[in-house]
């Protein structure tokens, strides 16, 4: 029997429905992220509705997802065991703290991520977010020193056009120029290496370029100049997503791992792109056959619906931490929606969807079949200067134009969601990386509007 309560849910359900569907009056208060506000005023693009593999926006458009969100959307859009299990986790519990107390949901997200992972990362610090993450990493890669007695090892190395997140010590190891020169300094004791972008020699590689796997050496480089017992991390992502898709050769990262075993440095994965499938196993370390000692996470551990991150942190590290009295706390951090409730039961969810569909690893399955569609669009503009593809993620680069670099990345963006396809752009390069239930024959739409965009360039 409905009730009135259930009458002024489903009111006020409808309400915020309509709200969302439609343009917004007004657009001067939200300051938009990672955007630039007085362009996009002019020419709004507004998506209102998800659902499977395609958005829509306030004019009830489809919108093909070409990237899972933002990097995120794994899964899909509005999947119904995610969407009920966020749901059932807001009318039971919608909050407990985890600073001295507990709820049973983290502890099982937690073994849940163990048995995915790769061995020895048996251990799980929850964050909210990629940015979280990796400060949370670089924080217990450093304390970790010196609860071994090495507190010397304060400094962090990075790499050239890394993303690792708007934190200071994401910007700090990151190395993107905006996202860094605007903020000052960053932390001290922070170096980078060569980043394994190399055009002239790698361009439209199919898969993992041919060269550049000496570009590891640069790391002994590095700890020749700053002494290898003041280092505590080094952190990478497997591949670089942000900065435009960037691979590495064949044996770079094992390179690295064994440079890093060498000199007692920690080795950091930054897998919050390649995580959770999107390079055709559950995470890219697997892949390329290399385990970090930590590894960051985020995006597809909820497939995007509520904000989640992770540390996965391996025993010997864990068990540093875990001496001493009983009663002290053994690491002085974390944040007030750790474990969050309604992160978990997403996250639960999203886990079980990956399960049973197989979606972990089904990015080996269409693999050749993305790459034969994107690198067919060579021909179809004398501006494209690159294409690179791993598993399910895909760039194309485009020469910039004369004094107006992003410029053309800007104009495949805006006519791409005008046509029906959201695209990633990062300057002149276009990146792809749709959600793994991506069809074959969502690949050929992807690439045929591709296909009469870039020849409209």
């Amino acid at each position: 029997m409905s009730t009135d309560a259930d009458a002024s849910r489903a009111a006020l359900a409808d309400h915020y429905a309509s709200q969302n569907l439609a343009a917004p009056p007004a657009m001067d208060a939200f300051w938009m992220p990672f955007t630039a506000n007085r362009q996009f005023r002019h020419s709004p693009r507004l998506l209102a509705s998800a659902e499977g593999m395609y958005y829509r926006d306030v004019e009830g458009r489809q919108i093909l997802d070409g990237t899972a969100g933002l990097w995120c959307c794994n899964a899909g859009h509005a999947r119904p065991r995610i969407v009920e299990a966020i749901a059932r986790q807001a009318a039971t519990l919608d909050f407990a703290p985890h600073f001295q107390m507990g709820s049973p949901l983290p502890f099982v997200v937690a073994e849940r991520l163990k048995e995915i992972a790769p061995r020895p990362l048996d251990h799980v610090f929850f964050t909210n977010s990629g940015s979280e993450s990796v400060d949370t990493a670089l924080k217990i890669a450093i304390a970790w020193h010196r609860a071994r007695g090495e507190g010397q090892r304060t400094k962090l190395v990075g790499r050239e056009k890394a993303y690792h997140g708007v934190g200071f010590g994401g910007i700090s190891v990151g190395g993107l120029p905006n996202n860094r020169k605007w903020f000052g300094p960053g932390l001290p004791g922070v170096d980078h290496l060569r980043h394994t972008l190399d055009i002239g020699r790698n361009a439209f590689s199919r898969g993992l370029p041919a060269h550049g796997v000496e570009l590891a050496e640069d790391l002994e480089r590095i700890v020749q100049l700053h002494d290898p017992s003041t280092i505590a991390a080094v952190i990478v992502e497997p591949i670089s997503g942000s900065a435009g898709v960037i691979l590495p050769p064949p044996g770079y990262l094992q390179r690295l791992r064994e440079i890093c075993d060498k000199y007692g440095i920690l080795l950091v994965f930054d897998e919050v792109i390649t995580g959770f499938g999107r390079v055709g196993a559950p995470f890219a370390a697997q892949r390329f056959g290399v385990t970090p000692d930590m590894m960051t996470v985020a995006k597809g551990l909820t497939s995007g619906c509520v904000p989640m991150g992770a540390v996965f942190v391996s025993e010997r590290i864990h068990e540093a931490f875990m001496q001493g009295p009983e009663g002290a706390i053994d690491l002085f951090h974390g944040y007030t929606y750790s474990g969050h409730p309604l992160a978990c039961a997403a996250a639960l969810a999203t886990l079980d969807t990956y399960a049973e569909e197989g979606l972990l690893t089904r990015a080996l399955e269409l693999e050749d079949y993305w790459a034969d569609g994107l690198h067919a669009l060579r021909g179809s503009s004398p501006h494209i200067i690159d294409i690179r593809n791993y598993g399910l993620i895909g760039a194309i680069e485009l020469a910039p134009q004369d004094g107006a670099p992003g410029a053309r990345g800007y104009q495949v963006l805006e006519r791409a969601f005008r046509k029906g396809l959201l695209v990633r752009t990062t300057g002149d390069i276009v990146a792809l990386s749709p959600p793994l239930i991506v069809e074959r024959r969502h690949i050929d739409d992807i690439f045929s509007m591709l296909g009469e965009i870039l020849s409209s360039l």
